[in-house]
């Protein structure tokens, strides 16, 4: 193909009506020609992310959902609750492009010697809007993938692994010395296990299942809490005596974790205090809620002393922080350790057409351990 003459290709957008309604459909959109510094990829696979699903389906009630037409006239609906409205404020009328990361091949170049570099290349791309047949993206967004990598293999080569990563490096930062981790048998727990195995950095995994325990197990981890046990509590301050985490990130963000993380984090450090304090224990204890899991409010118990932190955390802010030079750094372990370390698994490859599918929204938009799909704009094309 020449470096100018592209196709247009179809993308899934999600448009949120002032009427309450969410409108999940294709839309066929022209693809623009590269300028010099940029290149024009043929997506052939990007995953369903939380965060994307999250954008996907905003605050409708995924229960609701109908759909109307059939192939790439399909169209889903669902209702968004009244209560739930005002958060959507800020886009509704707005039919929105979805997909944070996914990789493919470049059929097009610019004229620049690094765009012109990349044509014919399979490159991993952090571009938004992945969820479509073609992207234009910059030079910069892309991340070219070994000789031998397919595009499954590299589509999730940004969010899970750089936040896995990314967890790591502020541990480190933040002067602490072992973490805790929740949701941890998902695809990013698992490369965060593989990472603190890898690197010798003592983890606490939470899971809420005892055949994700096993699976974790299986693959190493030496800490692992079942938040379904009876002895939770007591089995979480145990290996945090052990480990001497003082820093977690949950991906739950609701419900009571949080503050049960914290709770131990303290009682574990009293275990092994030299003195009493009675304004608790004076090491910092920090959790950061990375994740929306549990979408009610987060409850906690002031049992933690007074040295404690809660807050958000995410991906690009925690990239913009450390720098350009720091943030490659990151990229290029993922690039050498792309079928090791952070290799990811899907249950299931769809076309954009099948993503509007019931019976696959009804699966992948659980967000489930287990049930994460992989879309390939350009299956059956």
């Amino acid at each position: 193909m020449s470096n100018t003459t592209v196709p247009a290709g179809l993308q899934l957008r999600s448009l949120v009506k002032p009427g309450g309604q969410l409108e999940i459909s294709l839309a066929a959109v022209p693809t623009p020609a590269p300028s010099p510094d940029e290149v024009v990829v043929r997506v052939e696979a990007t995953p369903l992310n939380p965060s994307d699903i999250g954008l996907l389906f905003g605050a409708a009630d995924i229960g609701t959902a109908t759909l109307s037409g059939s192939g790439t006239g399909a169209v889903v609906t669902a209702l968004i609750p009244e209560r739930a409205m005002k958060g959507m404020a800020g886009r509704l009328g707005q039919a929105m492009p979805v997909g944070n990361e996914g990789a493919g091949v470049v059929i097009a170049a610019g004229e620049s010697a690094a765009a012109q570099a990349l044509l014919g290349r399979t490159v991993a791309v952090l571009g938004g809007a992945m969820y479509a047949q073609y992207r234009c993206v910059k030079v910069e967004q892309c991340l070219p993938l070994p000789a031998d990598a397919t595009p499954a293999e590299g589509a999730s080569c940004f969010v899970n692994p750089l936040t896995a990563l990314g967890m790591v490096e502020t541990m480190r930062r933040e002067g602490h010395t072992a973490l805790v981790h929740t949701a941890a048998a998902s695809n990013l727990g698992q490369m965060l296990n593989k990472i603190c195995i890898k690197d010798g950095v003592g983890l606490v995994n939470i899971v809420r299942k005892q055949e994700q325990a096993a699976l974790l197990k299986s693959q190493g981890a030496a800490h692992v809490c079942d938040a379904s046990s009876p002895t939770f509590l007591e089995d979480l301050t145990q290996a945090l005596v052990a480990t001497g985490a003082t820093i977690g990130f949950d991906a739950t963000g609701g419900g009571k974790l949080a503050g049960q993380i914290l709770g131990c984090m303290e009682a574990a450090l009293n275990r092994t205090a030299k003195e009493y304090s009675r304004y608790g224990s004076t090491t910092h204890k920090q959790v950061y809620l990375y994740g929306g899991l549990d979408t009610g409010p987060t409850e906690f118990n002031r049992n933690f002393g007074m040295a404690w932190g809660m807050g958000g955390w995410l991906l690009f802010p925690f990239l913009q922080r450390i720098g350009a030079p720091a943030a490659q750094a990151l990229r290029q372990r993922v690039v050498d350790e792309l079928t090791t370390t952070f290799a990811s698994s899907y249950s299931k490859e769809i076309s954009l057409a099948e993503a509007l599918q019931p019976e696959h929204i009804a699966i992948y938009g659980q967000r489930s351990t287990g049930t994460k799909y992989l879309i390939n704009p350009n299956k059956g094309l």
